[in-house]
């Protein structure tokens, strides 16, 4: 009677490890061995400059001339996304500037757009102090970091490290060797493999990231295998002492 009980116990812990089965979005498989798969948009271009996009939300300073100006960083208005003043990018591609009116500046570096409105301010103002700045310029870490995020740059270039340094690191099962980075260029979306596990060719494994890149670190195979056991071993000890109770009458 106590052989029957026990091999009834196995076979429910057999079916429950069966059932407890999820999907890991995160977990590595069949990634790439080589250092760094990477095609030439993720190689490093010292000429690297960001291009305003439709969404944009664009601050103008113009020097003493806060009537000109939104979301000033010299004057009295707070320039910060969440409580200043900003323009939005249309979906043409547009924004409206005081005084000067409709600007089409999609694709425009932020140096042509300062060049355009140096140019522009010119017939009011004597050699007019310009400055722009995109504030919601976004990189997005997921997976097996600390503090996954949505990370706000203000610089132009932010290496891999850096990012995840703002995220607090990795967490214990982050499986390093298989990173992945996507950027999308025009409608196609090209993804590099990035193994940080070795010191060897480190610049070309701290790539540099740009605004719109989405990093994902996967977790390590027996993430989901350590999680079943923490939860199985608790149940089965509960189990095993209800069997030998039960074993004892």
């Amino acid at each position: 009677m106590v052989n029957l009980r026990f091999g009834v116990i196995i076979l429910f812990l057999l079916l429950l490890f069966g059932a407890c089965k999820t999907t890991n979005l995160f977990e590595a498989r069949h990634a790439s061995n080589r250092v760094a798969d990477l095609d030439s948009l993720f190689w490093a271009d010292s000429s690297y400059e960001y291009h305003i996009r439709r969404d944009d939300k664009i601050t103008i300073s113009l020097w003493g001339h806060d009537d000109l100006s939104v979301g000033s960083t010299y004057g009295i208005y707070n320039s910060n996304e969440v409580y200043g003043k900003w323009l939005m990018v249309d979906s043409k591609g547009n924004v409206e500037i005081p005084r000067i009116g409709t600007m089409h500046v999609e694709s425009l570096s932020i140096t042509q757009m300062k060049d355009t409105l140096r140019t522009l301010y010119a017939r009011w103002v004597r050699d007019p102090i310009v400055d722009v700045k995109v504030l919601n310029r976004e990189i997005t870490i997921l997976g097996e970091v600390r503090d996954p995020q949505v990370i706000t740059v203000d610089k132009e270039r932010n290496t891999l490290l850096d990012m995840i340094t703002r995220c607090k690191g990795f967490e214990f099962y982050a499986n390093i060797k298989y990173i992945k980075v996507f950027r999308q260029k025009g409608p196609h979306v090209h993804v590099a493999n990035i193994n940080l596990s070795k010191g060897s060719y480190f610049d070309k494994r701290n790539i540099y990231l740009y605004p719109g890149d989405v990093v994902v670190v996967p977790s390590k195979a027996y993430k989901e295998f350590d999680k079943r056991v923490s939860t199985i071993i608790p149940f089965t000890t509960t189990v095993t002492a209800a069997a030998i109770f039960m074993g004892l009458f």
